[in-house]
């Protein structure tokens, strides 16, 4: 029996500053680059719309939470755009669900993006002084 999966972590800063060669300002920038495409693409993930639409915001957000190591919120995403873009449409109840993890895991980064924001403006403004 294989040994149980750590639970992926909401935002990995490792993964982040490795992305932005440990630049703090660019890390901050790209937050804010996670913070506005989140916003707009958010509004999509409504099993109501068509599965294509759904499932393009799914990627685009998945692409967007990689760029800052949310690897819990990309794992939803790549869940919800794989059944959005499968041979047979999935369930209106499998579509909610999955959409619904999605916003659950979104929600917990732009919480955990916006802690991460301030904790390295914070860090600037004390290494400035």
């Amino acid at each position: 029996m294989s040994e149980p999966r750590p639970p992926l972590p909401v935002m990995d800063l490792d993964h982040l500053s490795a992305m932005t060669s440990g630049d703090t300002d660019l890390a901050i920038e790209v937050i804010g680059l996670f913070q506005h495409q989140a916003q707009l693409w958010s509004r999509l993930l409504d099993p109501r719309l068509e599965r294509r639409e759904w499932s393009d915001a799914a990627h685009s957000i998945k692409g967007a939470s990689l760029g800052i190591g949310a690897l819990k919120l990309a794992a939803a995403c790549e869940r919800a755009e794989r059944a959005g873009r499968s041979a047979e449409a999935p369930s209106p109840a499998l579509a909610a669900v999955l959409l619904g993890d999605v916003k659950d895991a979104l929600g917990e980064t732009l919480e955990e993006a916006a802690r991460a924001a301030y904790d390295l403006t914070s860090a600037g403004r004390r290494s400035a002084s």
